[in-house]
């Protein structure tokens, strides 16, 4: 599992930031989260194929997360994508993607679903997807990656009970009972489990209920700093975090790490808002264009 964060700017670009989106790869999977103009340029850059999008989490639909979805779409359907793009959104997600469409001379050449979500929306056997209303000036989602619970094989455990390689291993590593030479062996005799790692995006908002929720024991939150403490009546005025409600966020969720993203470009770098939230939770970095974190 790996994050490429694409964008880290607020509403305009800098030199050294674009706007706001990040890709999670996960095996064969690639979701991206938001889509600010310039994204596809960011994902070449980055070396990632766009094919390998498989779903787009739009935050909300404030232009600079979501300005370069029609180029991308068109890129993909110049590169021959043959998948169903799924995108997901708040309220009016299906309004605002129509209108953006038909602004352009648009060849449909991909095909796309998009859903308006809130809740547990997405779910196989390896992770699930959850969105939360949080609370900016227009329907904003805040998300939740959830991997679930891997089973492993306890080597020694086998060993020990004379289990070798074969659909027996198999079994114990879907959690089901077997039997093995006249013995009821069950899955907690032969294997273990490792917890699955959690991510939370936390776009423009302000704290809220939703925000703790998402956050709640995040190996990784990322969450929007837009201002320092320094500027906590801006902040409240245009329905941004600062740094420290960022911090004050991971703190109360217990997560592990936070990682701050869409900075204003007031700021030429990043020493006053990671301090700004390390007053208050200590696992803390500011997020930088193509930066990438392995988990």
């Amino acid at each position: 599992m790996k994050i490429t964060f694409l964008g880290t700017s607020c509403a305009k670009p800098t030199k050294e930031r674009n706007h706001s989106s990040f890709f999670l790869s996960y095996g064969s999977e690639g979701i991206l989260f938001d889509c600010g103009e310039g994204t596809q340029r960011q994902l070449t850059i980055a070396g990632i194929k766009p094919s390998k999008i498989s779903k787009i989490l739009i935050s909300h639909w404030h232009g600079d997360h979501v300005l370069g979805l029609p180029g991308l779409i068109q890129t993909l359907g110049m590169s021959e994508y043959d998948k169903t793009l799924k995108i997901y959104g708040p309220k009016n997600t299906k309004k605002y993607f129509e209108h953006m469409i038909k602004s352009t001379v648009f060849e449909e050449r991909t095909k796309v679903e998009y859903h308006e979500v809130k809740g547990i929306f997405y779910s196989n056997e390896r992770y699930l997807l959850q969105a939360e209303k949080i609370s900016h000036a227009i329907p904003t989602n805040g998300y939740r990656f959830v991997e679930k619970d891997k089973r492993k094989i306890d080597l020694k455990a086998v060993k020990k009970l004379g289990i070798s390689e074969g659909p027996i291993l198999g079994k114990l590593q879907d959690g089901k009972t077997v039997t093995h030479q006249g013995k009821k062996i069950f899955p907690k005799d032969a294997t273990y489990l490792v917890k699955g790692k959690i991510i939370c995006y936390l776009a423009d908002s302000v704290p809220s209920k939703n925000s703790l929720k998402l956050a709640q024991d995040a190996d990784i939150l990322i969450c929007e700093s837009t201002y320092s403490s320094k500027l906590e009546d801006k902040a409240e005025e245009y329905r941004h975090m600062t740094s420290k409600h960022a911090g004050m966020i991971a703190n109360q969720a217990n997560a592990k790490k936070l990682v701050l993203t869409h900075f204003s470009t007031r700021y030429k770098d990043t020493h006053e808002l990671e301090e700004d939230a390390r007053n208050v939770f200590d696992d803390v970095i500011a997020a930088k264009d193509f930066m990438r974190i392995k988990i």
